[in-house]
Formats: structure tokens, C-alpha cells, sequence
């Protein structure tokens, strides 16, 4: 498979829709390998909005929460026909603020880590994993969010490793892609 933005985006064209007619792609992998930047590259080739897990999550802590908030306010209710909506966590508050509806459409795109579990693969038409080296993960995320993350890194990645054991998110990917 041609693993360019505008070769995803074909091999997205031929998934099935899982979601009434949207296909969901999830775009999966651990902190700093570059699912922000593929996924914003997808949404511009496909004209797709994007849901962004780091809005879901319920703070440093909150990975799972963060599942289940995808499945039970976007995932769940796009299958069923209804409007998909999300509420964005503001971290400096450290709670849940607004509601943003998530725009109909052909394809929606989910990144983050989380966006693969399990509990959301009923819904996917397509997972895509992100592989990097630790040392290169770790320089892009706190190039990206400096000393905001630093403190929480080894935390974050510990939730990971959890999350990754139990789900094996990486196994039941559609493509993978290294992002060196």
C-alpha cells in the first residue's frame, strides 16, 4: 500500500463505512510519533474534520476516560444516526468545558492515543499505527509542547504502556507507518 497522504486517502475510499456513510480512520500511536501532523495532512487531502483525543481526555491521568468519551459521544451516536458531539477538556481549568458538534461528513478522522482501543474498532473503517524510536517521539512532543509536558512524560507513558498491553493497538493496525 502506498503510504503517502494521497495513497491513505485512496485506500480509504475502498474501506467499507461503519459508521452510517462515514468512514472513521483512526490514526494511532504513542506521544510524539506524528499523528498530528499525518492527520492533519489527511483532513486537508480528504476535506475531513478531525477529532483530536488530547481534547478528550480528562487530564494527564485521563487516557481511558478519553475512550470512552470518543465511543459514547462521536463514535456511538454517528452509527446510530444521530449528531456526533464532543466536549473539549480544558486543561488549565482542569475540567470539561464547551461542546463542538462534529460536522457531517464521508470520512472523519480520530488521532491520538486512544483512538484505536478496542471499544472504538466496531467503528473504524481503517487504524493506522505511528512507529517512531523513543529518543525521537520524546524530542518532537516536548519540542511541540515544551514544558507543559516535560513534568508528565514518564506518567503519560506509563498509561501507554498499559493501554498498548491491553488493547495491542499496534497488532490490529491496518498500516504502519515509521515516521524517522
Amino acid at each position: 500500500m502506498d503510504a503517502t497522504v494521497s495513497g491513505i486517502a485512496t485506500w480509504l475510499s475502498r474501506r467499507p463505512p461503519r459508521v452510517g456513510a462515514t468512514r472513521v480512520l483512526a490514526v494511532e500511536g504513542r506521544s510524539g510519533s506524528g499523528k498530528s501532523t499525518l492527520a492533519t495532512a489527511l483532513a486537508s487531502e480528504l476535506a475531513a474534520p478531525v477529532v483530536r483525543m488530547d481534547d478528550l481526555y480528562a487530564g494527564w491521568d485521563g487516557l481511558l476516560e478519553g475512550v470512552g468519551a470518543l465511543v459514547e459521544w462521536v463514535l456511538r451516536p454517528l452509527a446510530s444516526g444521530g449528531a456526533a458531539r464532543w466536549r473539549r477538556y480544558d486543561w488549565a481549568a482542569g475540567a470539561y468545558a464547551e461542546w463542538h458538534t462534529v460536522p457531517a461528513g464521508a470520512v472523519l478522522i480520530v488521532e491520538g492515543v486512544g483512538s484505536g482501543a478496542r471499544a472504538a474498532s466496531p467503528f473504524l473503517s481503517g487504524l493506522l499505527w505511528l512507529e517512531a524510536t523513543a529518543a525521537t517521539r520524546r524530542t518532537r512532543a516536548l519540542t511541540r509542547d515544551g514544558d507543559l509536558y516535560a513534568p508528565h512524560w514518564a506518567r503519560w507513558a506509563q498509561q501507554e504502556d498499559h493501554y498498548y498491553a491491553a488493547d495491542d493497538v499496534r497488532a490490529r493496525a491496518d498500516l504502519t507507518i515509521h515516521t524517522e
